[in-house]
């Protein structure tokens, strides 16, 4: 029987960031609104469990972009070249009935962020698989109109679907007595703009907190600069946490800082709205888009400004309610199933115009 729809599942082959958690989410809900859907992968999938839960068959002997290329469009050649469906930025450069997700174009917006093997390969591909895709997915208004000036893709057929805030866990205490502390979570790269929290919190008025931050570097990131950020005793880097640690320290922060400089989407703020902790974000378009009325905006390049949204928001208690109460509310715009449910609706009927 021919294959009708695969989905590229080379996600399960990699450490979860928000690019992955937005495939995972995506595909188990997808796995349920149309069973019949092939998940493909590589045999170095990481993430068993979910890889059983999903079906997923191991194909080809290569691995990683290797993979994607070669083999994922041989086996599809081989089995009707049926729609592919890929939900991570990169695709097969050399196969047409296919849907793409562009989460962002920050390799093309801030190139010095990134390696310059990882920039080189982006700058090759991305512009080639938009101009082919029958579709682009990606998660924000924001992102589409970079998309669209950046890789001069047609706007009639770009989508905008939504992340959301996956299924919250209970929260463990915080093994470590912390005191009073600002929560940070993300990757150790510039982007996310750590430096500058950094010094922004050695200029907060309030001294009796700690800053905590969350997340690993990433090799796909240039992190020269980020070095010596592991000097101040009131700075505690966690590294990776699982998800109950992580639901733990946000239900336990006074506030949650994100000043990144460039994001798709962005998030880290909701899952700390879902946990009732009142948001501090980057003055930028998609968070804008993603936040509302329930977080504190600062300059993100002003290491000053950002001091001053961290010292309204410890001081101001009548405001942290208010953003709690709007969090709550914001939280509610996104949905998984509904993201999914757009992304099936659109790939079934792309499936039958060909």
């Amino acid at each position: 029987m021919e294959v009708k729809i695969i989905i590229n599942a080379r996600f399960l082959t990699q450490k979860l960031t928000g690019v992955q958690r937005f495939a995972i989410e995506i595909a188990k809900q997808l796995k349920t609104l149309m069973p019949g859907l092939v998940f493909v992968a590589p045999s170095d999938i990481i993430h068993h469990e979910l890889a059983a839960q999903l079906g997923v068959i191991a194909i080809g002997k290569r691995k990683g972009v290797m993979w994607e290329q070669i083999d994922l469009p041989l086996y599809l050649k081989k089995n009707g070249k049926p729609l592919l469906i890929n939900l991570c930025n990169v695709a097969p450069l050399f196969y047409n009935n296919q849907v793409i997700t562009i989460h962002d174009v920050a390799f093309l917006v801030n190139p010095q962020w990134f390696s310059k093997n990882f920039v080189r390969f982006y700058k090759f591909l991305m512009p080639r698989i938009a101009a082919k895709a029958r579709l682009i997915f990606t998660v924000s208004d924001f992102s589409k109109t970079e998309i669209i000036r950046y890789l001069h893709a047609d706007a009639a057929k770009i989508k905008v679907i939504y992340n959301s805030v996956s299924e919250l866990p209970s929260p463990t205490p915080v093994k470590t007595n912390y005191g009073e502390y600002i929560l940070a979570v993300g990757s150790i790269d510039k982007r996310k703009n750590i430096l500058n929290l950094v010094q922004a919190f050695g200029l907060i008025k309030h001294k009796g907190f700690k800053l905590i931050i969350v997340g690993d570097s990433n090799a796909i990131f240039n992190n020269e600069g980020n070095e010596n950020l592991k000097t101040q005793q009131d700075i505690i880097f966690t590294g990776r946490v699982n998800d109950h640690e992580l639901a733990g320290l946000y239900a336990g922060a006074r506030l949650f800082a994100y000043p990144s400089l460039y994001e798709g989407f962005g998030i880290p703020p909701l899952e700390a709205m879902a946990y009732g902790c009142p948001t501090l974000v980057s003055d930028i378009g998609s968070l804008r888009e993603v936040c509302g009325n329930a977080s504190v905006y600062v300059n993100p390049l002003n290491a000053r400004d950002i001091s001053k949204g961290i010292d309204l928001l410890i001081d101001d208690a009548a405001l942290r309610d208010t953003l709690v109460k709007n969090g709550k509310q914001n939280i509610r715009r996104f949905s998984w199933e509904t993201s999914a449910r757009q992304i099936a609706d659109s790939i079934t009927f792309l499936n039958t115009q060909h």
